[in-house]
């Protein structure tokens, strides 16, 4: 469970719909598995592989049919139901396709904002076993939902405070993990 950065971690990856509410969460993960192998080893990717999670795989907007699609990072693999960015040498046409696919992915990071305002615990050392991390941190998601769909109140300053914390929170000394 130590990461690259030299500290206990789990993975929490999610799926955020528009509203920044999360809609499938896969939280046990060691945080030094890598963002794809959690993804491709997930229900979620099972289930979008065959078709079970967009089960009619199209949307009709005014006249136009689009298939569905996640939105992902450039960690995650390109798949027919997964959209990410370009990388490497850019044409102008590409770099304003990640410039508006970064946009549409601001609803994610927001909500993982949100979700860090909220429940600051979550960027901090924990006593709790590892079995329990998992519970803890999904009871968070679903609180976290409860919060958006009521409508309640989140301060901007929760946010800011949350990054503060992160910023400012110790970790481990890797050098001396590494020599032990």
């Amino acid at each position: 469970y130590i990461n690259r950065k030299g500290y206990f971690s789990m993975v929490l990856q999610a799926l955020v719909d528009h509203k920044g509410r999360f809609t499938n969460i896969n939280v046990r993960w060691p945080g030094k598995v890598h963002d794809a192998r959690v993804f491709k080893n997930s229900g979620l990717f099972r289930w979008l592989q065959e078709g079970i999670y967009f089960p009619d795989r199209k949307i009709s907007v005014g006249d136009v049919e689009m298939p569905i699609v996640i939105l992902g990072d450039p960690a995650y693999p390109l798949m027919p139901w997964l959209m990410k960015p370009y990388t490497g040498a850019l044409d102008t046409e590409k770099e304003l396709f990640n410039y508006r696919l970064s946009k549409c992915r601001m609803v994610v990071e927001c909500a993982f904002g949100r979700l860090k305002g909220r429940w600051r615990s979550l960027l901090t050392r924990s006593d709790l076993s590892q079995t329990n991390i998992p519970i803890v941190i999904a009871a968070c998601c679903v609180l976290h939902n409860l919060c958006e769909s009521k409508g309640e109140t989140f301060m901007v300053g929760w946010e800011v405070e949350a990054n503060r914390l992160a910023a400012d929170y110790a970790q481990p000394d890797t050098r001396a993990i590494r020599r032990s």
